[in-house]
């Protein structure tokens, strides 16, 4: 008699957001968003602390210590990322968890997303903040024509050529720039900003978004030559546009 072998079926990838400061997640995440990462015994992290901390607020009905972690960072070798599917290809499903905002998104794990699809696993992106959409959606910018630049050049003659080249198409096409800093170059980049850039040009800041001290506004490059905000070690969100008709 023949023996009939049933494939195993695989679980799922969630790919999941996450808080991007210190907020109460049920003020940011969806109730599905939280429900999903709390019936999850594996997940994908940059920093286990991180995924600890969040899984500590959102009251997971289990022993966070019974929790399976595999950190994704740049010490990671490419066979080490293969491997952490390979739970997923038995049955069980995994969590890419963000380690602020959005996973895959000015955030590392996309290549665990393109070896998913590979494998034939199914990816299911959840509900949750971006900080990159939440600033555009608050700009009063070109919503339907946008780019995302992640961070510019350090270097300071490279950082003013990318902003002259941004400032340019933004003023061309009236397509909205956007692109972040590490928070402690952030009033560098401010001020790159007001001596490159056109005294028309249009500069958003959004900073802490989502948390208890957000600010979010947007001025013209003369008008952000007249003040100061202090966005030293606050992450931030930079946008740049021109004032012609929209799309």
């Amino acid at each position: 008699m023949e023996t009939t072998i049933v494939p195993v079926k695989m679980g799922n990838l969630y790919l999941i957001p996450t808080l991007l400061g210190e907020s109460a997640p049920e003020l940011v995440l969806p109730s599905g968003t939280i429900q999903v990462l709390q019936s999850l015994d594996i997940l994908i992290v940059e920093q286990v602390r991180t995924a600890r901390r969040l899984l500590s607020k959102i009251h997971i009905p289990r022993p966070i210590d019974d929790i399976q972690f595999f950190e994704l960072n740049k010490h990671t070798s490419p066979f080490e990322i293969k491997s952490f599917l390979k739970p997923a290809i038995e049955g069980k499903s995994i969590g890419l968890l963000s380690e602020a905002g959005t996973p895959c998104v000015a955030d590392p794990g996309a290549v665990v997303v393109e070896l998913a699809h590979q494998s034939g696993i199914r990816v299911i992106p959840l509900t949750g903040p971006s900080s990159i959409i939440l600033a555009l959606m608050a700009s009063g910018f070109n919503g339907q024509s946008f780019a995302f630049h992640g961070y510019l050049p350090i270097q300071a003659n490279e950082r003013e050529r990318t902003i002259k080249m941004l400032e340019k198409s933004a003023i061309s096409t009236s397509q909205t720039q956007i692109f972040i800093e590490t928070p402690f170059r952030n009033m560098q980049l401010f001020e790159a900003l007001l001596k490159h850039c056109h005294p028309a040009t249009m500069l958003c800041i959004a900073a802490n978004i989502s948390i208890e001290n957000e600010f979010i506004r947007s001025l013209t490059i003369e008008e952000w030559r007249k003040q100061s905000p202090q966005l030293h070690k606050i992450p931030t969100v930079f946008l740049i546009w021109s004032q012609q008709k929209r799309l």
